[in-house]
């Protein structure tokens, strides 16, 4: 009986020949595939291996599809936390063996090693520019189409190592060393292989290490892959009508996108519409997540729907003679460009027209339970809360001199109704905290977020360490965490302490008006469309009026200094204070005290500590209570 011991298992594998009479076949550890064959098994642990995925090398060394370094490793499985993997052939991530180098990020996953290095057969060979050709891989690879004429590949291909280029073989075979090209007449262009950076003229986009048509007299570089576009697009899903190729010198303006092209658009003689290539397959309706209707696709707005209007996103102008996309509603007036509107995937979705209605249905989620009374005006003021057992009841008679805090965003409940258990178990939820709801599709991602109660975490948005509801969001096997003051943050507000609105732009540099941290975080920002004015999450979620110990008045946020004062200094401490950051201040008094955002962990875990929710008093661990909140 012939045994294995293999690396990923901890006991021995049996081979076990194939067995007619089984019900159910197993999966193969290795590859995921159904075993039909023999297999190496440890019955104990219902743990197969296909023979082959048993016997690939644990090594692999100048595999051709990396030969920049010297040997490759086979791995278990990709870890579901690590989003940068993904293998070099089938761009995908597959739960399977797969070899990793140990030097820089290329993986190949075990199913496409086989599709490269079959045992006793030659199914690639080697060119000397590079590239490889790969042939009986019909079941990998029978999905793309040829680089050059366009048709699927249902015949043997050739691939570039640097970049993904497919061609039948006998395309590949048949590419001119030099041709002409309808944008650039005066001179052939020249075929090229080239470590170098070049831009391509077409696309404007930069590459290197890639196939090139050039022109050294005009320096004019062409990607392979932009020389033979197709020359006719026709998918009714994102338009009526064909799109034809055009070829021109001159520069134009895309009808859809309303952004600048040269060279390369497409044209629909019926509309009479000119666009880039990447415009042909915009999604007709969209869901975007700074807005809470569908968006549907339009190459010119009418006038007078939206003579003048600003983007949603950006709030620059939109051109309406120009592509955007527009609120289905007719009583909502929201419009964005089209670029702001999918730019990033992370920010939209599409939706299928069929099931438009099902998808955008709206279902109550709400945290509260139960309604048990209402009064006069419609207000439930007995409720059931999922998050307490006991019954709440609304309590809107608020006393400044009162300690109560919320339960849901741990700020003080004095100025802003809320409900308090009717059991005197020390337990307040916000009004508004309370009429969370359940599930959010928080603007900041697409992805939706469930409302839980956890005892300690840190926030994605604000890095501060927070208690009490938080929304939960998973992202590609990440789990993002929101504390509520974030969650409810809009994207758009009025801040206090400011005179104009802020939009948040996730592309914002620069520094925080607030605390001075630069916005490097990948986090973006709110900024001030008329000013220089910006805030991240952690200062735009302050509260904008406290106590202190020290004084018995309110304490007022604000960001621009106005005394005529040559030193700033934090009653507090004592300590300068930066006259151009923000700070805490009583009108009726001279003195004022600074502020300060913690940044470690450590800092927010005191501010934890002493319920210093939004802010740490300068050099000090004095507890203050919260007033209101802006949001």
């Amino acid at each position: 009986m012939e045994k294995v011991q293999h690396r990923f298992h901890d006991h021995p594998l049996v081979l076990v020949e194939e067995q007619s009479n089984q019900k159910e076949k197993p999966n193969c550890y290795g590859c995921g595939e159904v075993i039909s064959a023999s297999s190496f098994s440890c019955l104990r642990c219902n743990y197969h291996l296909h023979k082959e995925c048993a016997q690939v090398p644990s090594t692999i060394n100048h595999h051709p599809l990396h030969l920049r370094h010297s040997s490759i490793f086979l791995r278990e499985r990709p870890p579901t936390y690590d989003s940068w993997y993904v293998c070099a052939l089938c761009k995908e991530k597959r739960d399977m063996f797969f070899y990793e180098c140990d030097e820089c990020w290329f993986a190949l996953d075990i199913k496409c090693s086989f599709l490269l290095n079959k045992v006793g057969e030659s199914i690639y060979e080697l060119k000397d520019d590079g590239h490889l050709l790969l042939e009986n891989h019909k079941d990998e690879l029978n999905k793309l189409d040829c680089s050059s004429c366009h048709q699927p590949l249902l015949d043997s291909i050739c691939f570039s190592i640097h970049h993904k280029l497919y061609f039948h073989k006998n395309c590949f075979n048949q590419l001119p060393t030099e041709i002409g090209h309808p944008c650039h007449r005066l001179n052939n262009l020249l075929l090229q292989y080239d470590a170098s950076r070049f831009i391509c003229k077409l696309c404007q986009k930069a590459d290197l290490c890639n196939y090139f048509y050039r022109c050294f007299a005009c320096n004019f570089d062409v990607h392979l892959e932009c020389m033979w576009p197709r020359p006719i697009i026709e998918d009714k899903r994102f338009h009526e009508h064909p799109f034809t190729l055009l070829f021109k010198n001159d520069s134009f303006i895309c009808n859809a996108c309303g952004t600048d092209g040269k060279f390369v658009s497409y044209i629909c003689s019926t509309c009479h519409l000119q666009v880039h290539k990447n415009c042909t397959s915009l999604p007709r309706i969209i869901k975007v997540t700074r807005h809470d209707h569908a968006l549907v696709r339009k190459y010119f707005v009418s006038n007078g729907v939206h003579e003048k209007h600003d983007c949603g996103i950006c709030f620059d102008e939109v051109k309406t003679e120009h592509g955007s996309y527009c609120c289905l509603r007719e009583d909502c007036n929201f419009i964005v460009h089209v670029n702001c509107a999918t730019e990033d995937e992370n920010l939209y979705y599409v939706i299928d027209e069929e099931n438009q209605d099902e998808e955008l249905g709206e279902t109550n989620n709400s945290s509260i339970t139960l309604v048990i009374e209402v009064n006069k005006q419609g207000e439930a003021i007995k409720i059931q809360h999922f998050n307490h057992e006991h019954i709440l009841v609304l309590e809107d008679n608020m006393k400044e001199d009162n300690d109560r805090h919320c339960n849901g965003c741990m700020l003080s409940c004095i100025s802003t109704p809320f409900y308090y258990c009717s059991e005197h178990c020390n337990f307040f939820l916000h009004k508004p905290c309370a009429e969370l709801p359940k599930i959010k599709h928080h603007w900041f991602h697409r992805f939706a977020a469930t409302l839980r109660s956890v005892d300690l975490m840190i926030c994605y948005l604000c890095n501060r360490l927070c208690s009490g509801l938080v929304f939960k969001s998973t992202k590609e096997d990440e789990d993002f965490y929101f504390c509520v003051r974030c969650a409810m943050v809009p994207n758009v507000i009025k801040c206090e302490g400011h005179e104009h609105t802020l939009f948040y732009d996730y592309k914002c540099k620069g520094q925080c008006t607030g605390c001075g941290v630069d916005h490097d975080n990948g986090k973006g920002a709110f900024r001030c469309k008329e000013c220089n004015f910006s805030l991240d999450f952690a200062c735009m979620t302050l509260p904008h009026a406290t106590r202190h110990k020290c004084d018995a008045h309110l304490l007022k946020l604000s960001y621009h200094d106005d005394t005529d004062s040559e030193e700033h200094v934090c009653d507090v401490c004592e300590g300068e204070r930066d006259p151009n950051r923000g700070y805490y201040y009583h009108y009726k008094r001279e003195g004022d005290f600074r502020l300060r955002i913690p940044t470690d962990r450590e800092a927010s875990r005191k501010i934890f500590d002493y319920r210093h929710c939004a802010v740490e008093n300068h050099a000090q661990e004095d507890k203050y209570y919260v007033i209101s909140d802006r949001t």
